[in-house]
């Protein structure tokens, strides 16, 4: 098994450009959870209260989830060691969106207590309400399970998305590699082989020798 140091020095692994560009695709991905979570209440009724807003949820970590491995396969990687860190980037995208958007929003309902709560605006989004906030947003992922699962749910299938489409890139990326290398290995190894040693004025097909008893010996002997 190769250790990361040897991998991050493998020419053409894609390990480093990989990871670089899964952290930025995670950073946009967790800020845009953020704000659907932040303007939840600015979505048609619909959509947040069919079957509990479980399918947008869970539509938008599968959306995290491949934006996320698109960012990290355009590299063209060929290391397994990215598939865990797919799997990481892609699971804190949604968790950390989810608790940036509660905090502030929690944050701002605190400060400002209505009859009814008021869709947030981009004014609610400051550092105030977003420690004002932190402790009841990460109350989603610290309570029981019973009480949490939904918000795990959400962290797992992004997780396991990224990294099962990861490794069918990867895999692919692979395959197409070795397959190359074996036919430059093909070609190579034709190029080196030595042709047939042949004389100049040497023949292709040595003449077959004729006997020579046939040009001294008479077709009809004389007769005493």
């Amino acid at each position: 098994m190769h250790s990361l140091g040897a991998e991050m020095s493998h020419k053409r692994s894609g390990l480093l450009s990989g990871l670089i560009a899964g952290l930025l695709a995670a950073l946009v991905c967790a800020a845009g959870m953020g704000m659907v979570v932040l303007f939840q209440q600015s979505l048609p009724a619909a959509v947040i209260t069919f079957w509990g807003g479980h399918p947008v949820l869970l539509g938008l970590s599968l959306v995290i989830a491949a934006l996320v491995a698109l960012a990290m396969g355009a590299v063209r990687p060929r290391s397994l060691v990215l598939l865990p860190f797919a799997a990481l980037f892609a699971g804190g995208a949604v968790a950390a969106g989810q608790i940036t958007g509660s905090s502030i929003l929690y944050g701002a309902a605190l400060r400002g207590p209505a009859p009814e709560p008021a869709p947030a605006d981009l004014g609610d989004i400051d550092m105030t309400n977003f420690n004002t906030g932190l402790q009841d947003a990460l109350a989603l992922y610290r309570g029981p399970l019973a009480e949490t699962w939904s918000a795990w749910l959400y962290v797992a299938v992004a997780a396991v998305a990224a990294f099962a489409l990861l490794t069918l890139r990867v895999t692919r990326v692979r395959r197409a590699q070795r397959a190359q290398r074996a036919e430059e290995d093909a070609a190579e190894a034709e190029e080196t082989k030595e042709p047939e040693y042949r004389a100049p004025f040497e023949p292709a097909q040595q003449p077959t020798p004729k006997s020579t008893a046939e040009l001294f010996t008479p077709r009809n002997p004389v007769k005493d």
